[in-house]
């Protein structure tokens, strides 16, 4: 495993209190340190405006550059301050330096970024109608799958964040070869990726509040695995968020160490790209470190039982996306 870390990330901070800030990332070093998983750090390179403008458009990019000379809120959620720009910057970099690793060397590759950035779309950065960027300013795991397309005709991405994916599903919208598998919380920010929201590649796994280990491992098992089956990727990237987690303070689902633990193992087969995006507390605690010791390690899990809700909806998944 290799961690791309840079104390550029802790600079982007808010004035007073808001639950994306600095201390999250201090969270997840003591973690891994805990564990004896804070090694093979890597110094992430820093992208140039030239890597933004093949995911934003330059409007957007100007806004958000000169939205950084001045410490404040750029909507409803989202704060900047003077060093945002470098931040951003440089998580947008540390992306896509992680695919030219990957595709070299097989291994999780773990981007612990900030800010975080898949609410993040092309134009205006507000994606799918959402009430606002929801936290992110550039979209750094789009910026890995544009990457990863100058090596492999199809690339697999897939994100267990607990809020929708909204800007990467926005930004790779009607292009096929970019499979999106998106979990997420049903009926809370940023309002959109509802089961039946597809172009053929982009995959909602659309759940109800309260959704356990079991009812994620189930869908995985019979949504995500059928397509990387057929697919076939050298490479998975993976915007890896970990407010699902019980009690992470965002949201209302119920995963455990189990489901994250079950998912790093899932994917050993694989060199991983994965990019931080959301979990508060708790979460980047205990879930992120479960995360890494089953891509390390490995993770057995035997017989799941699934909420009817989730049979119900998992079904339907397998229907609109002929999974066999």
């Amino acid at each position: 495993m290799k961690i791309y870390y840079d104390d550029v990330f802790l600079q982007h901070k808010p004035n007073g209190y808001h639950p994306e800030n600095p201390n999250r990332l201090k969270i997840i070093r003591k973690a891994l340190e805990e564990r004896g998983l804070w090694q093979n750090v890597v110094k992430p390179k820093k992208a140039k405006v030239e890597d933004l403008l093949k995911v934003h458009d330059e409007e957007y990019i100007d806004f958000i550059r000169k939205s950084c000379q001045n410490e404040d809120f750029i909507d409803s959620d989202t704060y900047v301050c003077r060093e945002s720009w470098d931040s951003a910057l440089t998580a947008f970099g540390c992306a896509i330096h992680c695919v030219e690793d990957a595709v070299e060397n097989k291994d999780l590759h773990l981007a612990l970024v900030r800010p975080p950035g898949h609410h993040a779309g092309k134009k205006k950065g507000v994606a799918f109608n959402a009430p606002s960027l929801g936290f992110c300013l550039f979209n750094n795991v789009a910026g890995a799958v544009v990457k990863a397309k100058e090596f492999f005709d199809r690339v697999l991405v897939t994100d267990f964040d607990v809020h929708h994916g909204n800007g990467t599903q926005e930004i790779f919208w009607g292009d096929l070869s970019i499979i999106h598998i998106d979990f997420h919380e049903y009926g809370i920010y940023p309002g959109s990726g509802y089961v039946d929201e597809t172009d053929g590649s982009k995959v909602n796994i659309a759940l109800p509040h309260y959704c356990n280990d079991d009812d994620y491992i189930y869908a995985w098992n019979e949504v995500v695995e059928p397509i990387l089956a057929d697919v076939k990727p050298k490479l998975v990237l993976v915007s890896a968020g970990f407010d699902a987690f019980k009690d992470d303070g965002l949201a209302t689902m119920e995963l455990t160490e189990k489901f994250y633990a079950f998912v790093g193992s899932r994917l050993r087969d694989y060199s991983v790209v994965a990019v931080l995006e959301g979990g508060y507390s708790i979460g980047l605690e205990r879930g992120l470190p479960a995360f890494v010791e089953g891509y390390v390690e490995g993770y057995d899990v035997e017989g799941v039982r699934p909420s009817a809700k989730v049979v119900e909806i998992v079904k339907k998944l397998r229907e609109i996306h002929d999974l066999r």
